[in-house]
């Protein structure tokens, strides 16, 4: 049987701003991505966060980005790979000491927009963030676009990696997501969305913005947890997966 594990990014509020509900949708995913306080997210947020996964019985990995709260860490910046190693590790050791608190484990890292995109195409910053993922503890799991740098620098040290597909996002020929600055970025429809993973998954193929298939794996889905029918959409797909004899359950 195939099976994925559905992923979310999380614990994005900061201060008196509010963002996603996100007690709902950890009722629907297997895998919590917390932001740790530089692209969003603070040391409340993470805690409240991180009880609610535990909760829910969601395993747990840290969400780090480029310090840019206004941005939400969607613009790069000029960073050298040894910024994005200390950025990596800083940010895995905020989450770290409220798991320790809880007395669980973190399963994964999972960068966050622009340096998760950084790192999809830019092989030394990709081999900075494994290496930071590898040295805090090599029993991490690295998510990342697949059949990126990013996954492909985590293969290398031997760390797990799972490659990661997108529900709501098109793709281009070269496998990579197409940026959100253009139009047809966007999947808006739940049918389309839900029927691009279905294929993802069973079949280990994705049809690009220019008509062709590309050929990727499908550890992990992302669900974007802030728009307006996110978690309608998180429970949508994960009974269309099931529909389709494909088991949600976190990445092992």
């Amino acid at each position: 049987m195939a099976r994925v594990d559905l992923n979310c990014d999380i614990g994005e509020s900061f201060g008196r701003y509010t963002l996603a509900n996100q007690e709902e949708i950890l009722e629907h995913v297997t895998s919590a991505n917390i932001a740790c306080g530089f692209h969003a997210g603070d040391p409340s947020v993470m805690r409240e966060t991180v009880k609610l996964a535990i909760k829910h019985n969601v395993k747990i990995g840290a969400h780090p980005g480029l310090p840019d709260l206004v941005g939400f860490g969607r613009r790069e910046m000029a960073i050298s790979p040894q910024e994005a190693y200390d950025m990596v590790v800083y940010q895995i050791g905020a989450l770290q000491a409220f798991l320790s608190i809880e007395g669980v484990r973190m399963q994964h890292v999972k960068p966050h927009g622009a340096l998760y995109n950084m790192a999809v195409k830019d092989a030394k910053i990709a081999e900075a963030i494994a290496q930071a993922v590898y040295d805090v503890s090599p029993e991490l799991i690295l998510f990342g676009l697949a059949s990126s740098e990013l996954t492909r620098a985590g293969e290398k040290l031997g760390l797990q990696t799972a490659h990661e597909v997108f529900a709501d996002r098109t793709y281009q020929e070269d496998g990579s997501l197409t940026s959100r600055k253009q139009a047809n970025a966007l999947i808006s429809s739940e049918e389309e969305a839900v029927g691009q993973v279905i294929r993802m998954v069973a079949e280990g193929k994705v049809r690009t913005v220019q008509g062709t298939d590309v050929s990727l794996r499908a550890d992990t889905i992302c669900i974007h947890g802030d728009g307006d029918h996110a978690v309608d959409f998180a429970k949508y797909i994960k009974n269309e997966l099931r529909n389709n004899g494909i088991e949600v359950r976190a990445f092992k």
